[in-house]
């Protein structure tokens, strides 16, 4: 039962929100008023979190998809007793405090995802329920439920209006993921007015087709119908739930009900109004005693509760089942076994020429055999980008614990699914589609990127190489586009060699997410990678094959399918006198990160006469050929024909490359 300090708290966390928000001039009000029932229904009666232990491996986990209320989160880790004082809500919004405008992952305490784009927290949560299935699945065992956790989602109407929320929803209703519960704060009004001008869709038969368990709340403010509901919910244990409830934005405020208080501070006069309707009589970010006995009896109590029961329970789990213990623990610290790398693919000159993703499935398979961690999907490209694990079993409602996603034609929901199952901790996931389809997804690489987690992409079919498929599958300014998110690596292997090593920096990376860009077309195994590779993939370039004299007449700098071009380009000069070294560059970002020596050493200042090769746009090479270089790229859009016959048409050709540099450097010689 709920009573009247129950409310005060609702009070509290309402009060809060509108002090911060005046205290920024700046936020959004409307959410966190009218959502601060469920909110507190939610934490105070069924969230199992330990402020001691943020990082608690079985904790529930929260997301607030509808970022923008920030200031309800924030209030809510206040409560709950995280490390968020009342001095950090008084900086809200102000640059270099813990309560940033929307929530960021491993910058606030108790923030278990970066949200803010809106949908995309709706497929982290999504990711998150899988990782709880698929460590459940793999690590549980009879009378020792180890993982055994929910998922609670704040969602609002923006976030269903979203397409990735379509995908996202559709994927996991198929995946009879009970353990995801969506609270839906159904206010109809979104910034620009009523969402009934734009958003009029029936949200209870369009979950339910997708499988989903659909409650409904008609009075937002009854904290016992709120709670009726959760505890109905999470008894559904085969579908996810969504609760759709019915709210005021900005309820008790002048403009309640309405988009004026859907992103402006209530100012002085309307909190005054608004906390005088809500019977509100303390100063600003106060919490009254009774609210923090209350919540101490509740929600601390609880949290920390649960998890002294685990740790008794995981104690007796260590004895019982050592090796899946430890296992478990590695995987949540990401820690790898020893010596995983050695049993990585090392190619000769001799080997067959392979296309650099089936050289990556080749790679996939080792690391899989050595790293039980490692997991991962496509987005129904999974025979053309070789991204299965051999044996691994599929992950579905039958078998959580198989190692293949079946993502379905849904990149954009994949990715930010990744994000979540990385925010949950515990495995290592991968994604793949074809390269130019990273469009979709562009803005969850970027909150990945933001977020320092780990991402891994496997993208295919890197370049007009592609061939038939035309201008449409073929990617031309991709290459430039993910260069130009901070905080990626972008890396495009030359060879297998080059693939192996790609992969030891992607599971090896702590912070950083990694896209792995592989060629369609089968690539000879370049001379010198078989033995520098690993060591110059670490370092982002290296010098491949340098010039035979001591200073050499120039550099030609090549990624991917076009080190190999740049190899017999390299032949071709010598055999006119022009002695020149080749540079192997698969990670600008990597080599960028290197020491001024290091860069100096791949790339001496002295040398002038530089050239680039690479299928793709030429912007950006400028800063490594110089004002006197020349780049060989692609600023058009490519074509649709036989791959090779392309190539070759857009210069892509070692004879014509090596009159390029010529004429460019030697013509008046």
């Amino acid at each position: 039962m709920f009573d009247q300090i129950d409310q005060l708290g609702v009070n509290t966390i309402r009060a809060l929100s509108i002090d911060q928000i005046n205290s920024a001039n700046s936020g959004h009000p409307g959410m966190p008023m009218g959502a601060a029932p469920m909110a507190y229904t939610l934490w105070s009666r069924f969230l199992n979190v330990n402020f001691k232990s943020p990082k608690w491996v079985n904790r529930d986990r929260f997301v607030l998809s509808a970022g923008h209320a920030s200031a309800l989160q924030y209030s809510l880790l206040h409560l709950a007793g995280f490390d968020v004082t009342t001095e950090d809500l008084n900086q809200f919004r102000k640059i270099g405090s813990k309560t940033p405008g929307h929530p960021e992952y491993g910058h606030t305490e108790g923030v278990e995802a970066t949200t803010g784009p809106l949908g995309q927290g709706f497929a982290n949560a999504v990711g998150m329920a899988m990782a709880e299935a698929h460590l459940a699945a793999i690590y549980n065992q009879p009378g020792f439920p180890i993982i055994d956790h929910f998922t609670y989602v704040m969602c609002g109407d923006g976030d269903l209006m979203e397409g990735i929320s379509y995908e996202a929803s559709s994927l996991v209703g198929h995946l009879k993921l009970g353990k995801l519960i969506v609270l839906y704060d159904s206010n109809g009004i979104s910034l620009d007015g009523p969402t009934k001008l734009a958003f009029t869709e029936e949200i209870q038969r369009r979950f339910e087709s997708a499988g989903w368990h659909y409650l409904k709340v008609e009075a937002g403010d009854d904290l016992q119908r709120i709670s009726d509901a959760i505890q109905q919910a999470k008894k559904d244990t085969e579908r996810p739930s969504l609760i759709e409830i019915k709210t005021i934005i900005g309820v008790g405020s002048p403009n309640q009900g309405t988009n004026k208080v859907h992103g402006a501070p209530l100012g002085e006069e309307g909190s005054r109004i608004a906390k005088a309707f809500h019977g509100w009589a303390y100063p600003d970010f106060t919490v009254p005693e009774e609210v923090k006995e209350r919540l101490d009896a509740t929600l601390k109590t609880r949290g920390t509760k649960a998890e002294a029961d685990w740790n008794l329970l995981f104690e007796e789990y260590k004895k019982a089942y050592p090796e899946l213990a430890q296992q478990l623990l590695d995987g949540f610290a990401r820690r790898l076994p020893d010596g995983w790398e050695n049993g990585l693919p090392v190619h000769t000159t001799d080997s067959k020429p392979v296309a650099t993703r089936k050289a990556s499935s080749i790679t996939i398979q080792k690391i899989a055999a050595e790293i039980p961690a490692l997991w991962g999907g496509s987005a129904d490209l999974s025979s053309s980008n070789n991204s299965m694990i051999d044996g691994g079993g599929n992950f579905q409602a039958d078998n959580y614990a198989g190692r293949n996603i079946w993502f379905g034609v849904r990149e954009f929901s994949m990715s930010a699914v990744m994000n979540g199952i990385l925010y949950h901790g515990g495995t290592i996931p991968y994604v793949s589609t074809f390269f130019v389809f990273s469009d979709y997804f562009r803005p969850t690489i970027r909150v990945a990127a933001m977020s320092k987690i780990p991402a891994i992409y496997v993208m295919t079919h890197d370049s007009v190489a592609v061939g038939e498929d035309g201008p449409t599958h073929e990617p031309v300014e991709h290459l430039e586009a993910s260069r130009a998110i901070p905080n990626l690596h972008v890396i495009r292997p030359a060879d297998a060699n080059e693939v192996s090593a790609a992969w030891k920096l992607a599971v090896e990376s702590r912070e950083t997410p990694t896209m792995l860009v592989l060629s369609r077309q089968n690539l000879p195994i370049v001379p010198g990678t078989h033995e520098m590779a690993m060591e110059g993939v670490s370092h982002g370039a290296y010098i491949l094959s340098p010039a035979e004299k001591e200073e050499a007449d120039g550099l030609l700098i090549a990624t991917g399918s076009e080190v190999g071009l740049a190899i017999n380009v390299q032949k071709l000069l010598k055999a006119d006198g022009i002695d020149v070294s080749v540079v192997s560059m698969p990670c600008q970002e990597v080599f960028e990160a290197q020491s001024q020596e290091y860069q100096e050493s791949v790339l001496p200042a002295n040398i002038k006469n530089r050239m680039s090769i690479e299928m793709g746009v030429t912007r950006g090479w400028a800063r490594y050929i110089g004002s006197d270089g020349i780049s060989i790229g692609i600023d058009r859009y490519g074509a649709s024909g036989d791959g090779n016959q392309i190539t070759r048409e857009y210069g892509f050709d070692e004879g014509v490359i090596a009159g390029t540099f010529k004429d460019t450097f030697y013509k008046n010689n």
